[in-house]
C-alpha cells in the first residue's frame, strides 16, 4: 500500500498532540496500518501516559465482550445473572436476578468478566449475564 506523504506526515505530527483524544486516534490508527514499516516505526516514537494508553488498548476490549443477548458490555456496567450459579471453591449460590454492579473485563477471554456478588469477587461467564 502507498500512502501520500500528508498521511504519513500527518499522523507523524499529531502522535505528539497534547489532546489525549488525539494521541489514542493515533495510536489506533498507526495499530491497524502496522504492516507498514513507516507506521512501526511511529509506533516505536509513540509514547502514551498510563491512562491515555490504558484509553486506547480499553477500546478494542470493550467490543469484545457481549452479553447472553449479544449487547456490548464495558468496564463499569451492571448487569443481571439469567440463571443460579454456583461459584467454584467458595459457599456461594449467586442467584438468578442478582445485580452485579461495576463489572471488570477480562482483557485475555472475551467470555468471561468479573464482579463481587455477596462480598466475593468471582469470574462469570458472560452467557449467564445480560446487561442492565
Amino acid at each position: 500500500m502507498v500512502l501520500w506523504w500528508p498521511v504519513t506526515g500527518g499522523l507523524a505530527s499529531i502522535m505528539w498532540s497534547e489532546e489525549a483524544g488525539v494521541q489514542v486516534l493515533a495510536s489506533r490508527t498507526l495499530n491497524r496500518l502496522a504492516s507498514e514499516d513507516w507506521a512501526r516505526n511511529l509506533l516505536g516514537q509513540l509514547y502514551l501516559d498510563v491512562e491515555t494508553q490504558a484509553w486506547a488498548d480499553n477500546v478494542d476490549a470493550i467490543t469484545n465482550h457481549r452479553d447472553s443477548k449479544g449487547v456490548s458490555l464495558a468496564q463499569g456496567d451492571n448487569v443481571v445473572l439469567i440463571k443460579d450459579l454456583w461459584v467454584k471453591g467458595a459457599r456461594l449460590n449467586a442467584k438468578r436476578g442478582t445485580t452485579v454492579r461495576g463489572i471488570s473485563l477480562v482483557q485475555d477471554n472475551d467470555d468471561h468478566i468479573e464482579g463481587r456478588v455477596e462480598g466475593q469477587r468471582i469470574v462469570i461467564l458472560t452467557e449467564f449475564v445480560k446487561k442492565k
